[in-house]
């Protein structure tokens, strides 16, 4: 008699998940900025008792150039246990790695050897458009039931995005999620309350607004992405938008809180038009509806008009822009990148409507262009980008690209991509791990990293 068990790595609850044996490989999505060679999955060895750690071991090529590998995720993960829609035994294999650009998805085996992955599957953009009526894949989730995939732009790349669903075994293109889309034009991220019946969507622009890079009159039009939309998970229909005003732009990564009995979660807006500064807001249940409320403001610094890049000299000033953000499995500490000014914060999120600053780094940044002990140039651009945290909270890492013609606009001098690694304190304080500094190549730039085994930005939970 056959005996089904679940993935190893799937974790009925969070408390769980915490308890796994710590990750020893990374995966690093990363992509050519002048399209002239294809773009890679990167494998980075993170288990520091191994001989090749804190280097890239093998990388997978796409097939095709242009792609702009972007945000990914794994095919199945701790939501198949849940007993709304439970598939307790797929498994946690594959990767579905998209082009931001090319709208081409591509499906990467990390079986048998998860140093050596391999692409067993490509869907083409026609695909995407005839079944789901989008383009433009960004966001890469997990579900119980399949996987959802928030897409920034319709079969054209206009307006309006949304989100489509994927088999997480055959990888068909199932469709369109909403059944009833209410005002939502605008997409960027997509999670969900799974106890709350509840999906999550925030905002960028239709990819004609940002492709070649941010447009200023767009942006100073208030005219990016500054609402949140609440959906019914199961009816599939819009119920409730917030407009954060139209001083405050790009309000982007989604981070709920992974116990599923919490209904809130933080989001990060990137900029303040009218100083500059980035914000931290929690959103949260107000009786019958739900609301936002700004907890975290990160000011603008001064910064001498001669040494900002032209997009800024106006200002006088470096804006912090946040944008990403992670929680850690506990929900204890909010990791907030500054991409800007080269600073990663670490807070206490314990009480989420009363942060507190508990630790700091800086690396790169627009003016600062702060070193690591373990680079050998002295001087490092970009900025802390994409984060992503070990299931036990105490390793974070992150890389420093965040679009190829944006990284343009504010590191016009070139950017040449970097990972690095931080220990963090079981209470709180981080530090550069000394030996883990990742040069990367230079036809290439990293973007998101996914741990072996799921990570605090992968899986939801249905068990507290």
């Amino acid at each position: 008699m056959v005996t089904w068990k679940p993935d190893p790595s799937f974790y009925p609850s969070p408390r769980m998940a915490m308890k796994a044996a710590p990750e020893t490989l990374a995966y690093v999505v990363a992509f050519d900025p002048t399209r002239a060679v294809p773009d890679e999955l990167a494998v980075v060895d993170v288990d520091p008792k191994s001989a090749s750690y804190g280097q890239i071991v093998t990388s997978v090529a796409m097939p095709n150039v242009g792609d702009e590998l972007h945000h990914f995720g794994w095919n199945a993960c701790s939501s198949c246990l849940c007993p709304n829609a439970p598939h307790p035994h797929a498994e946690r294999r594959y990767l579905v790695v998209p082009g931001l650009r090319s709208s081409r998805i591509h499906i990467i085996d990390t079986k048998p050897d998860g140093r050596k992955p391999s692409i067993v599957k490509v869907i083409e953009p026609g695909e995407v458009a005839e079944r789901a009526g989008y383009s433009r894949p960004h966001t890469i989730h997990c579900g119980p039931e399949g996987i959802y995939v928030a897409a920034l732009g319709n079969a054209e790349g206009k307006g309006p995005g949304g989100v489509f669903l994927m088999d997480h075994e055959t990888f068909d293109v199932r469709g369109q999620w909403e059944m009833d889309r209410g005002p939502q034009q605008l997409s960027y991220d997509v999670w969900w309350h799974l106890g709350h019946d509840t999906l999550v969507t925030s905002e960028w622009g239709t990819p004609d607004t940002f492709e070649n890079g941010l447009i200023p009159e767009v942006l100073l039009g208030a005219k990016y992405g500054r609402r949140l939309h609440f959906w019914d998970l199961h009816k599939r229909k819009h119920l409730q938008t917030i407009d954060f005003g139209d001083k405050y732009q790009l309000v982007f990564e989604l981070r709920p809180a992974h116990d599923p009995t919490k209904a809130y979660g933080f989001v990060n807006c990137v900029l303040s038009l009218e100083d500059l500064s980035s914000s931290i807001w929690v959103w949260h249940r107000d009786g019958e509806k739900w609301a936002v409320t700004k907890v975290i403001d990160i000011p603008a610094e001064p910064a001498d008009p001669e040494q900002l890049p032209p997009m800024l000299k106006g200002f006088k000033a470096v804006p912090p822009l946040v944008t990403d953000i992670d929680l850690s499995m506990d929900d204890r500490f909010l990791y907030v990148a500054c991409w800007g000014t080269g600073d990663l914060h670490q807070y206490d999120v314990s009480d989420p409507f009363k942060p507190k600053l508990t630790g700091k780094v800086r690396i790169g940044g627009i003016i600062s262009r702060a070193s690591h002990p373990g680079a050998k140039n002295g001087a490092l651009n970009g900025g802390p980008q994409m984060v992503e945290i070990s299931r036990d909270g105490r390793r974070v890492y992150f890389t420093n690209s965040l679009y190829g013609a944006i990284d343009e606009q504010f590191y016009p001098d070139g950017l040449s991509g970097w990972m690095v690694k931080l220990d963090a304190g079981e209470e709180g304080g981080i530090a550069f791990d000394e030996k883990f500094f990742v040069e990367w190549p230079k036809s290439h730039r990293p973007h998101q990293v996914r741990l072996e085994g799921g990570d605090c930005s992968s899986d939801s939970y249905c068990y507290p």
